[in-house]
């Protein structure tokens, strides 16, 4: 028998939510689109493969990736006796030899496609393919999902609450609903796409091509709106525990009971991450123009920057530099040949 599991939510809940809390994006690039999405599929055949009592498990991964071990790791801790079969590992099949087999009996398709690696998700597609094997290649335009059909501009505005994208041009939608409609909006302008080059999880050097609209825009929306928000040393260390929390889930490690106290980190600080934030859209790119937010700390009533300071004066500062330069002043006393 077959059964399809829908772990969406779960996986919005439990994963999805922290990488837009944190602003994740590995390598200042890669929203970690396969790479998240791997520990709930992992999850939910887990919890099949115990409620079923089922004593092998299969998975399609090589061995020369990181989704291996993604999935070997999750059924090794959560379900240790049961055995994992890894027929493409097991029999070092490639994609070629694969495109072969089926070519051999009898098998149409369009095989030009199918020359890449496509894995697409919720969060973002990821496209690999023999000009992603080196430095120098360079994929095609028909190699990504999305083509351009929008030459135009659009205008969007995405709210958040608390954190969470929870309305699109003033439509109010659940987090999920909202990246996929988002995905239908930017990918017409074939927004978001980049080439990702990692390590991987077994040592070595990986490069994808990736196509993710909704998460780069999402992020991006949401950390403009923490600038605002936020103080200083908030920003300063969400990023320092956010960088952690997606170095970890990148490379297996989404079980480890720290990544729980970092989300609980996360969570506290989106209390006040609350507003709404305009974005342009046009042919392969996006623009984060402007926010809105009750909880803006940029507000005028403190001064205007480069204009006027309402709460101290010009004497003010020249008290407080005399106090900020001290430590300074000192220093080069003693050390005056530096």
């Amino acid at each position: 028998t077959h059964t399809c599991i829908d772990a969406v939510e779960d996986y919005y809940n439990k994963g999805i939510k922290y990488l837009i809390f944190g602003n994740v994006l590995k390598n200042n690039t890669y929203p970690l689109s396969v790479s998240s999405e791997r520990f709930f599929q992992a999850l939910a055949i887990v919890e099949h493969v115990n409620k079923v009592g089922a004593k092998y498990v299969a998975h399609g991964s090589t061995g020369a990736g990181n989704d291996q071990i993604r999935f070997d790791l999750v059924f090794e801790v959560l379900a240790p006796d049961v055995q994992i079969i890894a027929p493409v590992r097991e029999h070092q099949l490639s994609r070629q030899q694969e495109i072969d087999y089926l070519k051999k009996h009898g098998f149409e398709s369009s095989w030009e496609k199918s020359k890449y690696s496509i894995n697409q998700g919720l969060w973002g597609t990821s496209v690999g393919g023999v000009e992603t094997l080196k430095s120098s290649g360079v994929l095609p335009e028909e190699a990504y999902p999305s083509q351009v059909t929008d030459h135009g501009t659009e205008r969007v505005t995405i709210g958040f609450e608390k954190g969470e994208p929870v309305s699109l041009n003033n439509e109010a939608m659940k987090p999920v609903e909202l990246i996929r409609e988002l995905h239908t909006m930017a990918s017409r302008f074939g927004i978001g796409r980049d080439i990702h080059v990692g390590d991987t999880i077994i040592g070595t050097k990986g490069r994808v091509a990736f196509e993710a609209p909704s998460p780069l825009i999402l992020v991006k929306a949401h950390h403009l709106l923490e600038k605002h928000i936020l103080t200083k040393h908030q920003l300063y260390w969400k990023d320092q525990l956010s960088n952690w929390y997606g170095q970890l889930l990148h490379e297996a490690q989404y079980l480890e009971p720290v990544m729980r106290n970092i989300e609980t980190f996360l969570d506290d600080t989106q209390k006040f991450v609350t507003g709404t934030v305009e974005v342009e859209l046009r042919p392969y790119h996006f623009s984060i123009l402007a926010c809105s937010s009750d909880y803006d700390l940029m507000d005028a009533d403190f001064g205007e920057y480069g204009e006027s300071n309402t709460s101290f004066s010009g004497e003010d500062v020249i008290g407080f530099t005399k106090v900020l330069s001290n430590p300074l002043k000192i220093y080069y006393s003693v050390h005056k040949d530096k």
